[in-house]
């Protein structure tokens, strides 16, 4: 490749086949479900909204329902957009895409093999502390819960 300053260059991209989805699932008192997992590439623990993976042919609302309800059981009567994003635009091409979920119904959880989860409520005030002081550090969260915080309509 030529590099804008003219001279030869080496730049390399990682392309991901699936899209990035994710939800802010939020209950009646305002609070934010989080899901918590050990995350092998920080061999650290990671408290994150509920997040993954949207298959080529899969529609991304679709995909973040089904990620909601594998990693917490929940499911909810309202979604909303909330961000779309490139998480990492300056070595990947992953297109991320968050709504905001609400009128939150229990079922039973069904992570994948690979998934140990917890979960957590916290009070979206706290989700917010939370992002500014590093408990939270995972890009795709911290970008849905401030999206959520400089959007109240987006809040039930």
């Amino acid at each position: 490749m030529v590099r804008p300053d003219g001279h030869p260059g080496i730049y390399g991209v990682v392309h991901f086949v699936h899209r990035a989805v994710g939800v802010v699932p939020l209950d009646t008192s305002g609070r934010v479900l989080l899901v918590g997992q050990w995350r092998y590439t920080l061999d650290a623990w990671s408290w994150e909204i509920p997040e993954g993976g949207a298959r080529p042919d899969e529609d991304p609302l679709d995909a973040a329902r089904r990620e909601l309800a594998e990693e917490t059981g929940y499911t909810a009567a309202r979604w909303r957009e909330a961000i779309r994003a490139h998480l990492s635009n300056s070595v990947s091409d992953e297109e991320a895409i968050v709504w905001v979920a609400d009128g939150l119904e229990p079922g039973i959880a069904a992570p994948e093999g690979t998934e140990q989860i917890e979960l957590r409520w916290v009070a979206f005030d706290e989700a917010v502390a939370m992002c500014r002081d590093g408990r939270i550090t995972d890009a795709l969260s911290i970008l849905a819960i401030q999206a959520a915080a400089l959007d109240p309509s987006l809040r039930p």
